[in-house]
């Protein structure tokens, strides 16, 4: 929870930071060069924006060719095909306009991508850099609200775009800032390691962001100082950056979550803690049954194992294990929902999720997508294993997913950032 000399909100978790208050809400609007807070738009835009259109993506590079043949070897259940959608440098975190018309890709480098495919072929036509004219630093966390705003949330700033879908091609597309930079989290506590934001919007219409914490496990003079701006936590605020909170704590990074769209409870992925051995600790896939729930970091490095940093230290009362074990080390990463009817009966109303790929386990394990049915209930039944291959026999990575969303057609896209790629998982029924 925030704490600080500050009054309490609303909410009955969680209390508001009024230093922060300035951040939220920002009503100019960002353009170009980062657009630097306060400049107007209209002069940014003239003086900075190319006079052509954003930078395309050529889709006929010669690794198309490589990437199709690497896809041959996905293993996937029967009646389900793979194929390359698009090539989308560093792609990683995947939004899906409401409108169905433009995917959205996020990176961790400078970059977000807009992918269409016009001619509904199953194949993207066009790739387009996304609002080229603002800096942007770890562009990663991409999501919708119903209307059609895009939020985008950086590693330390968080900017929203009202007509993203209808204007992607616009290098110099009007943002809003919804968390000025510097004000998501302390500056002195940027590191590249956990910065990997990922959003959703709510049933309740808030705007929801993970935010990580830098270390493996943190040093104990830090907790407080995270605590306060819901670092290793997942916040929430108003679709215009005002009533921030933290929903979520003891998290130690996630970088996945959706909401489901049956009970509109909140699951995510956490990436657990790294260096304790091939098989412990497990990843984690959670369930937040309400607001104020402690999901066990630092003193529990996943699931049930014990940190060595915090084990002789009494863990907070009510803490809430994950409903998956996931095995140790896989990076669990991007999950969705899926809502369609494409995909047979038993897929639907379950958990899609990426799993990365270890770094630093003595056998590789990983780099594939899961699949997770739920009970009546709405908890976890069973994970398995969905499309698999991309780890080789001698341990090193053909892909690396990273994220899943699902198009309109009710076929599912998978993000690779070590291709740089997205391919469509399709099921055709058998005759």
């Amino acid at each position: 929870m925030f704490r600080q000399q500050e009054k309490p909100c609303r909410a009955r978790f969680a209390l508001c930071i009024p230093a922060l208050a300035f951040a939220c809400a920002i009503p100019f609007v960002v353009s170009a060069q980062g657009a630097k807070d306060g400049a107007s738009p209209a002069a940014a835009a003239k003086a900075e924006a190319p006079a052509q259109e954003s930078t395309r993506v050529p889709q006929d590079s010669p690794k198309v060719k490589e990437l199709e043949k690497s896809l041959t070897a996905i293993r996937l259940p029967p009646g389900f095909s793979i194929s390359l959608y698009a090539l989308v440098p560093g792609a990683r975190d995947i939004a899906v306009g409401p409108q169905g018309k433009v995917v959205f890709v996020g990176t961790r480098g400078k970059k977000v991508y807009a992918v269409v495919d016009h001619a509904h072929s199953g194949r993207a036509d066009e790739v387009v850099e996304f609002a080229p004219v603002i800096e942007m630093k770890m562009p990663h966390g991409v999501c919708f609200a119903k209307d059609g705003v895009l939020f985008l949330a950086e590693q330390n700033r968080v900017l929203s775009f009202a007509d993203a879908e209808s204007s992607y091609r616009n290098p110099a597309i009007a943002a809003k800032t919804i968390v000025a930079q510097g004000a998501l989290i302390p500056k002195e506590d940027e590191s590249d390691n956990h910065s990997t934001r990922v959003c959703r919007v709510g049933p309740d219409g808030k705007l929801y962001i993970s935010l990580g914490q830098p270390y493996n496990v943190p040093p104990h003079e830090k907790l407080a100082e995270f605590s306060k701006w819901g670092i290793g936590s997942i916040i929430r605020m108003k679709q215009d950056g005002s009533g921030r909170e933290v929903f979520a704590t003891g998290i130690r990074n996630s970088v996945g979550m959706d909401f489901n769209p049956v009970d509109q409870i909140l699951w995510f992925t956490d990436n657990q803690v790294d260096r304790m051995g091939d098989d412990i600790p497990p990843g984690e896939l959670n369930r937040a049954l309400k607001a104020g729930l402690n999901f066990g970091f630092p003193w529990y490095g996943g699931g049930h194992t014990r940190t060595e940093e915090y084990k002789n230290e009494t863990p907070p009362k009510d803490v809430v294990f994950p409903q998956v074990e996931m095995v140790a080390h896989a990076a669990d990463l991007g999950m969705t929902f899926y809502r369609g009817s494409q995909f047979p009966p038993q897929y639907r109303g379950g958990i899609f999720s990426a799993q990365h790929g270890s770094w630093n386990r003595t056998v590789p394990i990983g780099a594939r997508v899961m699949f997770t049915s739920l009970k009546a209930n709405g908890s976890a039944k069973k994970t398995e294993p969905f499309a698999e291959g991309w780890l080789q026999e001698d341990g090193s990575y053909s892909g690396r997913p990273v994220d899943v969303a699902e198009l309109p057609d009710g076929s599912l896209l998978v993000s690779d950032d070590y291709n740089g790629a997205l391919y469509r998982i399709a099921y055709i029924p058998p005759k």
